[in-house]
């Protein structure tokens, strides 16, 4: 029985954090060439969307970059993390475009960049037990994608895990090799982070839709559930 847990020491330090969780099974992720210019129109339109999250002229200032700066300075980082919902507005306030990679993906990032929320997949299959939220002990091991060496957790990192080591560093900053989302994955769970009210209502709109792309692509049933301190853990995925 695997379950999504967020640790106390989470909310200790975003007490009104909300991670949105969304559970599938049984999906056929494989790309099918005469669907990229489905998912290319995905993510071009999601981009458009995004330039609303994009009105300052300087970059770090814009409201969900500040926020998602703010948070980070509250725990112990690798020099340089960003949130993952920076790294794709970053991408958006350059003019590049997004290239499809697989069908899950592609609509989590679609979702990420319409709503300014992080946004994230794991394959459920590649878990060692639970998968925690929390903060890093120090040195759990992580290989990154395109890594050949191991690049452990910082001490007071927070960082998703289990009983193997690291999934996602810096919330979802840098995925692992190990449970990333693979053309060969059926069974996934999909994340979306808030860490304060005006995120979770964003992420409540996002998860749904995404929940309602899914459905709608791999013709499966996912299931929605809200985390938060009075509810910190899921049922069993």
């Amino acid at each position: 029985m695997t379950k999504v847990i967020v640790d106390e020491k989470f909310w200790e330090l975003f007490p009104d954090a909300q991670i949105s969780t969304l559970v599938i099974h049984n999906i056929d992720n494989h790309v099918d060439e005469k669907d990229d210019p489905y998912f290319a129109k995905l993510l071009s339109d999601a981009a458009k969307e995004s330039e609303k999250f994009i009105t300052n002229e300087s970059f770090k200032d814009n409201e969900v970059v500040d926020e998602w700066r703010q948070a980070f300075r509250q725990f112990k980082t690798k020099k340089g993390a960003r949130g993952s919902i920076e790294a794709l507005l970053n991408r958006v306030s350059q003019g590049r475009e997004f290239s499809p990679i697989n069908p899950l993906v592609d609509i989590y990032n679609s979702i990420s960049l319409k709503y300014g929320v992080p946004c994230g997949g794991e394959n459920l299959n590649a878990f060692d037990g639970d998968m925690h939220l929390g903060e890093a002990k120090g040195g759990e091991g992580f290989k990154p994608l395109g890594a050949t060496e191991d690049s452990p957790a910082l001490p007071g990192e927070v960082i998703y895990y289990d009983n193997s080591g690291a999934i996602c560093r810096c919330f979802n900053w840098r995925e692992a090799q190990r449970t990333m989302l693979t053309e060969d994955t059926t069974d996934s769970v999909l994340v979306i982070e808030a860490i304060n009210e005006n995120q979770a209502k964003r992420a409540n709109e996002a998860i749904v839709e995404l929940k309602d792309l899914i459905e709608k692509y791999f013709k499966v049933d996912g299931r929605i559930e809200h985390l938060n301190k009075d509810h910190p853990e899921t049922a069993a995925l």
